[in-house]
């Protein structure tokens, strides 16, 4: 049997910094981080032109802003600088790997990363080398959900792949309401109208404006990024 045939050409991961901790309490977990890196390298090898966006939320969350009496401006640039930190960490365990890579900067960081620069960072991606966004949109008051919005229609990515904690968009919280229902499927608007929390509603907006699926899935369990890519039946595909 042959390699499982991908649905799409080009995609944008977004992956949290909570997904790079894996079962650590803080920071990002060896093994969490390698097996991540070993399936992105599956999905490169099918052909699929990848984005990746990151999250910081294994080092620092705005919500504690406000415990730590920082304004939420600053905490926002340290949630950036956060996401830096993941990026220079996967980008090496991918190359160590054999995938070739760019980090790609919303903040200048010019020792360790370029900075955005749309053509540039498509030119990347036809070349096949995995490009890795950090620093969110480079601006506070959007989260990293918004950036991976954002730069998933500025590459022109078939499709947004947020990878998560849970299988999928819930009617309620699961870890909190036993019967909460799980959508195999649902529309821009309803996601919006029911206020569902696994995305903010700037980033589903911003796709509905511009029609971009996004797929929500479970990334603890492996194997589940070549499913998304490959497979309906996973997660939750969010669309018109």
């Amino acid at each position: 049997m042959g390699d499982p045939s991908p649905k799409y050409k080009r995609i944008l991961l977004k992956l949290s910094g909570e997904a790079l901790q894996g079962k650590e309490t803080f920071g990002i977990g060896e093994r969490m981080i390698g097996e991540i890196a070993d399936e992105i390298g599956e999905i490169h090898c099918l052909g699929i032109e990848i984005g990746i966006v990151m999250g910081g939320g294994n080092f620092f969350r705005w919500i504690r802003s406000h415990e730590l009496g920082i304004d939420r401006a600053s905490a926002d640039y340290m949630g950036m600088l956060a996401t830096i930190t993941n990026g220079i960490a996967l980008q090496d365990v991918l190359e160590k790997k054999g995938m070739v890579t760019r980090l790609v900067s919303a903040l200048e960081v010019k020792q360790v990363a370029e900075p955005f620069i749309r053509r540039r960072s498509v030119r990347h991606l036809e070349k096949g080398r995995i490009v890795i966004f950090v620093a969110g949109t480079g601006n506070p008051f959007f989260t990293t959900d918004t950036a991976a919005a954002l730069r998933a229609i500025e590459i022109k990515a078939d499709i947004l792949l947020k990878a998560t904690k849970v299988d999928g968009v819930y009617s309620d919280d699961p870890l909190k309401v036993k019967d909460a229902v799980k959508f195999d499927c649902i529309s821009y608007s309803e996601m919006l109208a029911k206020e569902l929390k696994v995305m903010d509603s700037t980033a589903i907006a911003l796709c509905k404006d511009n029609r971009l699926p996004i797929k929500i899935f479970n990334i603890t369990r492996k194997g589940n990024i070549l499913k998304a890519v490959t497979a309906d039946k996973i997660g939750t595909l969010i669309r018109f």
